[in-house]
């Protein structure tokens, strides 16, 4: 999952573009880098339901650290395993800018809240994309550590957000799936040209039955 909303301004023209918006030369060249290993939309990778993780090694934590590194080179708050094209479930978060790195192994949504909060979205893997997503506002993830210990995590807000988005991709599923006709449609003819998309006016906060 993107900071698409920051990194829209950021790409900005230079000239309608706050000074203190514009983004680092050198954390630009990174993310580049970062960005190029990320598949994006049209690549059967991001369709295809992950495997369960069976092996807890060294080569796991590796892959956690890889993972981890990539994300934060490329301004992303989470990534899943299969935006890389690595075919299991294994996704990594972190949910603010102070908060500690998690590595999830294994997900599986033991629960979330009848209480639906509308936002808006964007993912590494559809560059220059941002829609509108109703999601649960609470969750409950049962899954694995990067060690194979068991972990549940309660989440709210956005970091329930991002886990979501997240274990979406692991299934094979992506915003455009969860947005409206509209937004996707949009979206759509963006990816085609190379351009850009995201709704109009503000989202709204919404509460209604899951």
């Amino acid at each position: 999952m993107a900071e698409e909303e920051r990194l829209q301004s950021e790409n900005s023209a230079p000239e309608e573009e706050p000074e203190e918006h514009r983004i680092d030369p050198e954390v630009e060249a990174r993310r580049r880098v970062a960005l190029s290993h990320v598949r994006v939309f049209g690549d059967p990778a991001l369709r295809t339901k992950a495997a369960p993780v069976r092996t807890f090694d060294d080569s796991l934590l590796t892959e956690v650290a890889r993972m981890a590194a990539l994300m934060h080179d490329a301004l992303g708050v989470g990534l899943a395993a299969t935006q890389l094209g690595v075919m299991h479930r294994l996704l990594v978060y972190r949910a603010g800018a102070d908060a500690p790195l998690i590595a999830v192994v294994n997900p599986q949504l033991e629960w979330s809240s009848p209480e639906l909060e509308l936002a808006e979205e964007g993912c590494l893997s559809l560059p220059g994309v941002i829609v509108d997503v109703e999601r649960p506002l609470h969750v409950r993830i049962g899954a694995r550590d990067e060690r194979g210990e068991p972990i549940v995590i309660e989440a709210s807000g956005l970091e329930a957000r991002v886990l979501q988005h997240e274990i979406d991709h692991l299934d094979g599923v992506l915003i455009l799936d969860r947005t409206v006709k509209e937004q996707r449609k949009e979206a759509l003819r963006a990816l085609r040209e190379g351009g850009s998309s995201r709704p109009a006016g503000e989202p709204q906060l919404e509460a209604s039955p899951a």
